[in-house]
């Protein structure tokens, strides 16, 4: 099977050239849109990528979150975060421009769908109830785990009476009978939001343009995955980063800490949870980005009780015999491969070891190449040239944690690199590392020209192509810094609507640079 599987999906990657764009929905809006973008205006956005000449389309993680609204930190593998709903669209115009996404709508628009539940009878139509039946594995799960955190004033599982922590029949059954309307309607919102990305994925299929998930590594502890779920974890264990040279204590994610997968339960479940988790995915998505695909091969993981201060250090890879790195992330990846039809791509950056590239590369599995990270590390650190990276690839400038590119080149890269790079480009470079138009035409033309076979572009680095649209400091524009909690992370959004965009000179530059490089859909 798994030679099947890595066949389908080399075939799925396939030898065109393709160019798309990195866009969180969060950071989108439109004149109609209410607080922060939402699922109809990832359609509008379908019509940005058609004009401006790019088919691939990434997403970051759309699961409902918790009150920190990372994306990565969800309260569940399947539910769709209700604060991408379009509901209330038209009835709250915006007269200017947006400085931060509004995530304080989440509550007015969960009012608004409960509204709209209401007025359909409040009862799951025969659609939502189909929906329900086919989706049992996790739907009612998460909304008992949705109504019981309301009854527990909110406060994670691990804090709930001892009959609910450890769902004892006689408590799951009482709270089934008592909060059926309420878990019908968790039920119904979710077939909404449901219907809505199945709505935005035809479309965008129609207008020829593949649309990109997210798939995060871990889970928050506090879940309704691990909360109906735990022997699928290693409650004992949170999952992190080690020290490096950006994080001298390495990372602890989530507080208290995200549990790392016991993957041996997961085999022996027959791979279930995963084969679920892709299965639902595979409703919304052409492609899967595997988040921090190396721990699927080891993961750093910290004893619980560590203290918080000490974020990553005193951890431990897990497994951690090296020799077993190899076939435990192979395993993984072809269980992976044999359970969906989605194109699976892995974020392979970082320290990794080389078992990691070498079986994704075995296994059709492209990873990503960042331009600033791709050099010579072993002779003499300079910068790749297009044609040394990987076909196997994803080819881009900047990801959703790093600076863009002008802001990278403006206050973070040497003047070597600046020299270097410049040479690369075929321009002349500013002393003082000066970014502008010309050099961001130059930086774009070069990763578009990579061998990789996609080449995908933050937003805001297409959008730098123009000078007079990304306005202020650019690290304004940053979506998140690593190991760091702030209002800043996860909040920035385009200084333009969605329609306005439209009509923007820059897409017809945008067009040009992809069709020069031969990836015109």
């Amino acid at each position: 099977m798994a030679d099947v599987s890595v066949l389908n999906n080399r075939k799925r990657a396939g030898t065109r050239r393709r160019s798309g764009v990195l866009a969180p929905l969060f950071s989108l809006y439109s004149r109609e849109s209410f607080g922060v973008g939402d699922t109809e205006d990832l359609k509008l956005f379908v019509d940005w990528c058609v004009k401006t000449g790019n088919s691939i389309m990434q997403l970051l993680p759309m699961n409902e979150v918790g009150d920190n609204f990372c994306p990565y930190e969800s309260i569940s593998s399947f539910a769709i975060e209700p604060v991408y709903a379009p509901v209330g669209r038209g009835s709250f115009k915006l007269s200017a421009r947006r400085v931060r996404a509004d995530y304080g709508v989440k509550g007015k628009k969960r009012e608004l769908l409960r509204r709209m539940y209401i007025e359909s009878g409040g009862i799951l139509p025969a659609e939502a109830e189909k929906f329900r039946r086919k989706n049992s594995w996790w739907i009612e799960d998460f909304c008992m785990f949705k109504v019981l955190k309301r009854r527990f004033g909110f406060r994670p599982w691990y804090e709930w009476s001892d009959a609910y922590r450890n769902r004892s029949s006689s408590a799951l059954k009482e709270v089934f009978s008592a909060e059926r309307a309420e878990m019908d309607f968790e039920a119904w919102v979710q077939w909404f939001l449901y219907e809505r990305m199945r709505e935005f994925k035809a479309y965008a299929g129609e207008k020829g343009v593949l649309v990109m998930g997210d798939l995060p590594v871990v889970i928050n502890r506090d879940s309704a995955d691990v909360w109906a779920h735990p022997e699928f974890f290693k409650m004992e264990l949170a999952a992190g980063a080690p020290p490096d040279m950006f994080c001298v204590k390495g990372q602890r994610w989530g507080i208290p800490g995200m549990p790392t997968y016991d993957w041996e339960k997961i085999e022996g479940g027959g791979w279930r949870y995963i084969r679920e988790k892709l299965k639902y995915a595979e409703e919304f998505y052409d492609i899967l980005r595997i988040d921090h695909v190396v721990g699927l091969f080891r993961i750093w993981s910290i004893p619980i009780e560590e203290p918080l201060e000490n974020e990553g250090l005193n951890g431990f890879f897990d497994p951690p015999d090296e020799k077993l790195w190899r076939e435990h992330g192979r395993k993984i990846l072809s269980a992976m491969l044999e359970s969906t039809g989605m194109l699976l791509c892995g974020e392979d950056l970082g320290v990794i070891p080389d078992a990691c590239p070498e079986i994704m590369k075995s296994l059709g599995i492209p990873g990503i190449d960042v331009q600033r990270w791709k050099k010579e590390w072993r002779g003499s650190g300079d910068f790749l040239p297009p044609e040394k990276y990987r076909q196997l690839s994803v080819a881009a400038l900047s990801t959703h944690d790093t600076s863009n590119w002008n802001d990278w080149w403006e206050r973070e890269s040497s003047a070597r690199e600046r020299e270097q790079m410049g040479k690369l480009l075929g321009i002349s470079v500013h002393p003082e590392g000066k970014a502008s138009p010309k050099i961001t035409e130059a930086a774009l033309k070069f990763i578009l020209e990579a061998r990789s076979v996609f080449s995908i572009q933050l937003i805001f680095d297409w959008l730098n192509l123009s000078p007079g649209i990304l306005k202020g400091w650019q690290s304004a524009y940053r979506i998140n810094t690593p190991g760091t909690v702030s209002g800043n992370n996860w909040s920035a959004v385009l200084p333009v609507f969605l329609e306005e965009l439209m009509s923007n000179g820059v897409c017809d530059k945008i067009r040009t640079l992809i069709a020069e490089s031969g990836r015109l859909p």
